[in-house]
This record gives structure tokens, C-alpha cells and sequence, in this order.
């Protein structure tokens, strides 16, 4: 009777250790199968965001390029041939100048000086401006229509004040920028000044906090949000001020006197190349803006992530 017990016994430990064993296996496979390890999800992760950032772009730009060399109008080159051509025009340069030619050092450099600086004085003045108005409701209530007024004007129609006041040339083109820059980061500022919370400033109050203080520690901080989306208002509108300032006759380089003067001689590769070197700079500009607001913000996307 021992015996007929015990084999039962041994069998289903057999069956189980088999059991486990198998299971062991799966899991061992699942593991090294299913991206081996972090290296593999970290490849997967990379992918599935190339996916969904570049799969529409990729697919229209593949739709352009049959549709164009269907069509083989002068008028609508492919994008191989604008990218070639962008190649020859500005980035055949040696790897020590970043492969850039003398083209691209005269005219793409110039504008984007033109327009950092014109942003960086916008951005100034606005943030000054707009903290001091929001923190106002005098002030605020006396200012905001003659700057709904002077925000409505479009920078365009000032043009011949601003070539009477500064002649055309870069302080012309600068002086355009901030005009047009300086808004969205005023207002917001200021919107975001006015909404910071009763409740933190009176605290910052009770703990007798300096005004400049105050200013660095609680409003500041909570206006950032706001500060962060006129700046990328501003961003986008420096760089159409920018191209447009630099279409005026009396222009001597930048981006839009190259597409000035590809215009005037008709070389529709150049006008494409332009076009599209803009939307790259476009692009790549506000990537850069989103890392640093993402970087200054962590506090505040980490505290609407644990609200919701």
C-alpha cells in the first residue's frame, strides 16, 4: 500500500515540475522574444514614436513625389530634387563650418539673428510689461484697450512708420518683430499674472515674503504656463515678420530677399527650397521651445498627471 502511494506522489511531482518547467521556459522565451529586455522595448518605444510622428509626413511626401514627377510640371519639382537642390544651394560646406557655404552664412544666419533678437527684446518687454499689468487691476483696466487696439494693427500696415523711423535695414526688420512678438507674450503674461492663487499669495504674505520674493517664489512660477504658450504665439510670428521684413526693396541678404530675387529671375527651385527650408526651420524651432518648456514646466505636467 506504500508503494501505490507514493508512486501517485512522485508522478505529480513530475507533472508539476514539468508544469513549472514549461512555465519556466515560457517565461524565459516571453522575456528574450519580446524585445530582449529594456534595449528591445526601448527600440520598440523609438519606433512606435517614429510612427506616429513621421508616418503621415513620410506618406505625403511620398504622394507628392509621384504626383510631381506624374505630372513633370515645371512649375511643382519632386521633393528629391528640391532637397538636392537645398544640398547645392546652402549645406555643401566643409564639416568644420557644419556644412555650410558661404549662401547659407550670408543669408540664413542673418535672418535668424534678426529674428532671435527681435524675440528676445519681445519676450523682455512682454514679461516685464505683463507682470506689472497683472498685477494691477488699475492699471490692467486703464491699459488693456490701447493694447487690444495696437495688438490688432497688422505689423504690415506699420511698415512706412517703421521706415521712417529706423530706414530699412535691420533695425527696421528688428524694430517689426517686436512689434508683432510682443503681444501674445504681454497678454499672457499678464493673464497669467492676474490668475495666481489668492490663497498662495496670502499665504507668501503671513510668512512676510518680500515682494521681489513673491514675485520670484509664487507669481512667477504659476504664470508660466500662460508665459510658455505666448512665447510659442510669438515664436511662429517672428519668423513670418521675419521673412516679410526681409522682402522689402533696399534688403541686401536674409531668407526672404533669396526668395525676393529667386522670384524675380524665375528660378522656381529656389522659391521651393526656401519654402521648404522655412517649415524646417519652423519645425525645428518650436521642437526646441517644447524641450525647454517641458524642462521648465516638469513641476506643473507632473501635477496635472497625478490630478487626473
Amino acid at each position: 500500500m506504500t508503494a501505490i502511494r507514493t508512486a501517485p506522489g512522485k508522478t505529480a511531482g513530475k507533472g508539476r515540475a514539468r508544469g513549472i518547467g514549461r512555465k519556466g521556459a515560457r517565461t524565459a522565451a516571453g522575456a528574450g522574444g519580446g524585445g530582449g529586455g529594456p534595449r528591445g522595448a526601448l527600440s520598440v518605444r523609438i519606433l512606435r514614436a517614429l510612427r506616429d510622428r513621421w508616418l503621415v509626413l513620410a506618406v505625403a511626401v511620398g504622394i507628392w513625389e509621384l504626383a510631381t514627377r506624374a505630372s513633370d510640371s515645371v512649375f511643382f519639382p519632386p521633393p528629391s530634387k528640391i532637397v538636392s537642390h537645398m544640398h547645392t544651394l546652402w549645406f555643401d560646406g566643409s564639416a568644420a563650418r557644419l556644412f555650410l557655404n558661404e549662401t547659407a552664412t550670408g543669408n540664413i544666419l542673418p535672418s535668424l539673428g534678426r529674428m532671435a533678437l527681435g524675440l528676445f527684446l519681445a519676450a523682455a518687454a512682454g514679461l516685464v510689461f505683463g507682470l506689472a499689468l497683472g498685477r494691477s487691476e488699475r492699471a490692467y483696466a486703464y491699459l488693456d484697450p490701447a493694447f487690444q487696439f495696437f495688438r490688432a494693427i497688422p505689423p504690415p500696415a506699420l511698415v512706412p512708420v517703421f521706415i521712417v523711423l529706423f530706414e530699412v535695414g535691420t533695425p527696421m526688420q528688428v524694430a517689426s518683430i517686436v512689434f508683432s512678438a510682443v503681444w501674445p507674450i504681454l497678454m499672457n503674461t499678464a493673464e497669467g499674472a492676474r490668475t495666481v492663487d489668492a490663497l498662495q499669495l496670502e499665504t507668501a504674505r503671513v510668512f512676510r515674503l518680500s515682494a521681489p520674493t513673491r514675485l520670484r517664489l509664487v507669481i512667477l512660477p504659476a504664470a508660466l504656463p500662460k508665459i510658455f504658450a505666448g512665447v510659442r504665439l510669438s515664436l511662429s510670428l517672428s519668423l513670418i515678420l521675419m521673412v516679410f521684413s526681409e522682402l522689402l526693396p533696399g534688403t541686401a541678404n536674409g531668407v526672404g530677399f533669396q526668395l525676393t530675387d529667386a522670384q524675380s529671375r524665375s528660378d522656381l527651385p529656389t522659391v521651393w527650397a526656401v519654402i521648404v527650408l522655412l517649415g524646417i526651420l519652423g519645425y525645428l524651432l518650436n521642437a526646441a521651445l517644447t524641450a525647454v518648456e517641458r524642462r521648465a514646466l516638469g513641476w506643473h505636467l507632473a501635477s496635472r498627471r497625478v490630478a487626473t
